[in-house]
């Protein structure tokens, strides 16, 4: 009966688990395993020369050589820095940004509140081309709406946000922060409601201030939510492409001062980006940085131990 009962057992597991187990099959280790080995072939087999079999008795692969040529690379360490700070940019301005708009939200009443969450919702919402495209016409040299109400009224010199290299890439953060801080500020105000109202009330009486509250009770309600955003807002902050494409067109700007990772990866990889046809070195430099982005959130997400965040 027992050995009955393990069949059973073992045959639900396998029921519930099998549609995961062969979509995660299909999508995730399929194409790994795809683009290792795309990352071991030969660059010439991949570029239109070998539709002309001009190299028709060359190697198809050729071993490590393609890393080598990435680690050799000063443009490839260039995108991965520019993202690095793009993504700390981004995260360190907008959790403490959603927090504070959280905070402020949560005092208010239901209705307006629910109008101010949807309006800082809706950039996070549209597609990132349409946002990117609006975003554009914000910056957009000295008739920009930001010069045009904000730099020039203060008698400053107008900024060429998307042509002075010194502004690019904090221009591209500022667009990250409109696109997702109202995001953000609904996953804290949904843990800051999640809050006892016990809690309160025993602050209420006990005279805790303000930053004795939050110190002691909103902190500790939207920390976990805060990892979670952090690491949102990492993986997408490396994955970003959309947006700077359609402020760039596909190029890192003046002095590649905006050029971000995933965007060298499609000048690498097509002709639309560089030309240059390269698929076996644009797999390349993804193997080589994705490692380390698990790395460092897994890292991330081993802190809360030592926080004592569970």
């Amino acid at each position: 009966m027992a050995k009955g009962n393990s069949i059973g057992d073992a045959f639900s597991l396998v029921l519930l688990l099998g549609p995961f187990l062969g979509l995660w099959l299909l999508f995730w280790l399929v194409p790994l395993l795809l683009g290792v080995d795309l990352s071991l072939q030969n660059s010439a087999w991949h570029s239109e020369a070998v539709h002309e079999n001009q190299y028709a008795n060359a190697s198809k692969y050729v071993g490590s050589s393609n890393f080598q040529r990435v680690a050799e690379d000063p443009k490839f360490y260039k995108a991965v820095r520019n993202s690095t700070y793009y993504v700390v940019g981004t995260v360190l301005l907008i959790l403490p940004l959603a927090f504070a708009l959280a905070l402020s939200l949560r005092g208010m009443n239901r209705l307006p509140r629910g109008i101010f969450v949807f309006c800082l919702m809706v950039p996070g919402l549209a597609m990132p081309g349409v946002l990117s495209t609006l975003f554009y016409l914000f910056f957009h040299g000295r008739t920009g709406a930001l010069n045009h109400y904000l730099i020039i009224p203060l008698g400053l010199k107008p900024i060429n946000w998307m042509m002075d290299p010194h502004f690019i890439l904090p221009s591209m953060i500022l667009q990250s922060i409109w696109r997702w801080t109202g995001m953000v500020t609904l996953f804290f105000l949904c843990g800051m409601e999640s809050v006892p109202r016990w809690q309160l009330e025993a602050a209420r009486l006990e005279g805790a201030g303000t930053w004795l509250k939050i110190r002691s009770i909103w902190i500790p309600s939207i920390r976990n939510l805060g990892l979670f955003a952090g690491v949102f807002l990492a993986v997408d902050g490396f994955a970003s492409f959309s947006g700077a494409y359609v402020l760039l067109g596909g190029s890192g700007g003046i002095l590649d001062s905006g050029l971000l990772f995933v965007t060298y990866v499609y000048q690498v990889a097509f002709p639309g980006g560089g030309g240059r046809f390269d698929f076996p070195a644009a797999a390349a430099m993804s193997l080589m940085v994705a490692p380390a982005l698990a790395l460092l959130l897994f890292l991330t997400l081993r802190l809360r131990k030592f926080l004592s965040w569970e």
